[in-house]
């Protein structure tokens, strides 16, 4: 699967400015499901594959570095695939996901998910010129 690097880069520049974090930097890795699920039980103990994570790699001190998003381009294929979008959207918002994570958003309970979702749905809409397509929300939020 070829993936755009520029595309991402301009996704997370997008979402860094909406967040007020553009003095920070951020770098993403695109993985293998094999290799995210061997993250997944390395850092966080959990077995089974996912489709992101973000690493809070922030320090004291001078460094600009935000964090790390990983992105499982295997499940982005497929989760795309399964709600009939391109993988490069599904791409755009795992990415935004992550970012949201490190900037402090939790979506471990109802209310902070839908703020999350909702967040991310403002990023993801303010940099297109067309409607994200609302399947893109399916399992996340309700349909607009």
């Amino acid at each position: 699967m070829k993936v755009s690097a520029s595309r991402l880069a301009k996704v997370a520049r997008s979402a860094l400015q909406s967040l007020g974090r553009t003095h920070q930097d951020l770098d993403v890795a695109i993985v293998s499901d094999r290799e995210i699920r061997r993250l997944n039980v390395r850092y966080l103990g959990k077995r089974g594959s996912t489709d992101v994570l973000a690493f809070d790699v922030s320090s004291p001190g001078p460094s600009k570095l935000l964090g790390e998003v990983v992105v499982s381009a295997d499940t982005a294929a497929r989760q795309a695939a399964a709600l009939g979008i391109a993988v490069a959207l599904e791409l755009d918002l795992l990415l935004v996901h992550g970012l949201l994570h490190l900037a402090g958003y939790d979506d471990h309970d109802p209310a902070g998910a839908r703020r999350m979702h909702e967040r991310a749905r403002e990023i993801l809409s303010g940099r297109r010129r067309r409607p994200l397509p609302s399947r893109l929300w399916t399992g996340l939020l309700p349909a607009r």
